[in-house]
C-alpha cells in the first residue's frame, strides 16, 4: 500500500541524521558503489602501517570496520553528534578520537603518520596532509566529484553552474604540497530515491546537496517529488565519486 505524503514525511523528518550511517534508507534508496571498494583499500593500507590518521572520520563507521587497526590509529572529527558515536566504535578498537575544528592547523607534529586517509573531506587540508605524514607515507581519499547529485540538487534549486570538486585539481593541489599523486580514478553512479521519504532524509543527512534545506522551506518542492516518484516511479539522480592516492617522497621530514 502506498503511503501518504505526510506520513512519509514526518518520519523521515522525526529520524535521526548523526553519523554516516545509511541504513535507514534500505529499501527506499538506492546508490551504486564506486568499483574501486573504498573500505577494502584502506583495510589492505591499514594492514601494513604501524600508525594512521584518518581525517573527518563521520561517526567512525568505516574505519571501525577495518579488520585491522595499526597500533597507532588516530581519528578526527569536529560535529559532535558524529564525534560521540566515533568514540564510541572507535576507541574499544584501541584508536584515539580527537576533536577538531575542521580548519588547518592539524594537531599532530609534523611527520606523525605513515598513512593518512579521508573519505569525503569537505576540504583537503593538502599542505597540512604532507606535513603530517612522514616521508614515504602515504594518503588515500575517496572524495566527492563535481556535479555530485545534481539532478536532485537542481530540482529544488533550479540550475547550477560549476562546481569545485575537479579531480585534476585535486591532483594540481597535492602536487603543489609537495605530494606525488600515484592514483586517480573517477566515477559516476547511478541513485534511486522510491519515495519522498527517502529524499527528505537524504537532504537532511547530506546537507550540502540543497543548503538551508527544511520541510517547511521546500514543501511545494517535495510536494511535487512525491507526485512525479507516484506517477513515474524512482527519481533517478548520479552521484559523483574520485578515489585519489598520493606520496610523500622520500627525504627529510617537513
Amino acid at each position: 500500500m502506498r503511503r501518504a505524503y505526510d506520513d512519509l514525511v514526518q518520519e523521515a523528518a522525526g529520524v535521526s541524521v548523526d553519523g554516516w550511517d545509511f541504513s535507514w534508507l534500505d529499501g527506499r534508496a538506492t546508490e551504486e558503489r564506486p568499483s574501486w571498494g573504498y573500505a577494502r583499500l584502506l583495510g589492505e593500507r591499514l594492514a601494513t602501517v604501524g600508525s594512521a590518521l584518518d581525517i573527518q572520520t563521520g561517526g567512525g563507521e568505516i574505519l571501525a570496520g577495518v579488520p585491522t587497526l595499526p597500533p597507532v590509529t588516530v581519528a578526527t572529527e569536529s560535529w559532535p553528534p558524529n564525534l560521540k558515536l566515533a568514540a564510541s566504535r572507535l576507541r574499544p578498537r584501541g584508536a584515539w578520537v580527537v576533536a577538531d575544528d575542521e580548519e588547518p592547523r592539524l594537531p599532530f607534529a609534523s611527520g606523525a603518520f605513515e598513512f593518512v586517509a579521508s573519505r569525503h573531506p569537505v576540504e583537503t587540508w593538502w599542505e597540512e596532509i604532507a606535513r603530517v605524514l612522514r616521508p614515504g607515507g602515504s594518503y588515500l581519499s575517496q572524495q566527492v566529484g563535481p556535479r555530485s547529485v545534481y539532478e536532485l540538487a537542481e530540482f529544488f534549486l533550479g540550475p547550477l553552474h560549476g562546481s569545485a570538486r575537479d579531480p585534476a585539481e585535486a591532483e594540481r593541489e597535492a602536487e603543489a604540497a609537495g605530494l606525488e599523486v600515484v592514483g586517480l580514478r573517477s566515477e559516476r553512479l547511478r541513485m534511486e530515491f522510491r519515495d519522498i521519504g527517502a529524499v527528505v532524509y537524504f537532504l537532511r543527512k547530506v546537507i550540502w546537496i540543497v543548503p538551508g534545506f527544511s520541510v517547511g522551506r521546500y514543501e511545494d518542492r517535495l510536494r511535487a517529488l512525491h507526485d512525479r516518484i507516484e506517477s513515474e516511479g524512482p527519481f533517478v539522480a548520479h552521484s559523483a565519486r574520485f578515489l585519489i592516492e598520493a606520496r610523500k617522497p622520500d627525504g627529510p621530514t617537513a
